[in-house]
């Protein structure tokens, strides 16, 4: 914790006293363009990685970067409301769902489920993405473990972005052509991002 506080003076010392006059401005509204939607992981920094200022996105993280499909949580779904939020009310005209490599999510849902007793929420927060492990096993049967998980996470990217889909207000931001939806997947040793293309079926390195 004692870093953070000298991270938190630093911050008011070297960067805050230069930009007053920006958060200042900020304070006042966001104006996001982009709800970025990606994994709780530590190692995952929306706004390092896409070189963003402080209002520019609108961040929704959680284990796995899931999103549950419509209705699918009838009760406290935080995920639900930041993704109301940010379409209707902040009428952001992009959102990115981005995956990562070595997700630690994603190796959960190849654990026994018995060795997941002891953290039950996280054990029923997991069933969501079941549907995309059984599809890469049935795809990729007798693949390698880190051949299946690096599979597996970049299928788990498209199988939420057909989970926000059936969100009515998104169809419609869609229909309207107000709202388009992209699909990442973030190399953590690389560096590398890329962005899934319809039209290759692929994943291909932005650059």
């Amino acid at each position: 914790m004692e870093k953070l506080y000298k991270g938190v003076l630093r911050f008011q010392e070297l960067f805050f006293k230069k930009e007053e006059d920006f958060f200042k401005r900020l304070s006042k509204h966001q104006d996001p363009e982009v709800l970025f939607i990606t994994c709780a992981d530590s190692r995952v920094d929306p706004a390092l990685v896409t070189q963003s200022k402080p209002g520019e996105l609108f961040i929704l993280r959680n284990v796995g970067n899931i999103i549950p499909p419509y209705d699918a949580l009838k009760d406290k779904n935080s995920t639900a409301a930041a993704i109301e939020y940010a379409v209707l009310v902040l009428k952001v005209t992009d959102i990115i769902v981005c995956g990562h490599s070595n997700c630690g999510a994603i190796k959960s849902l190849f654990k026994d489920e018995r060795e997941l007793d002891a953290t039950a929420h996280l054990r029923d927060w997991l069933k969501l993405a079941m549907p995309v492990k059984e599809t890469v096993c049935k795809t990729f049967p007798g693949s390698a473990q880190d051949v299946i998980q690096t599979y597996t996470e970049k299928e788990n990217v498209l199988d939420q972005i057909e989970n926000i889909e059936s969100y009515p207000f998104v169809e419609q931001a869609l229909k309207d052509g107000s709202l388009f939806l992209h699909g990442w997947y973030y190399d953590i040793g690389t560096g590398n991002m890329y962005a899934y293309v319809p039209n290759t079926n692929r994943f291909e390195v932005i650059k």
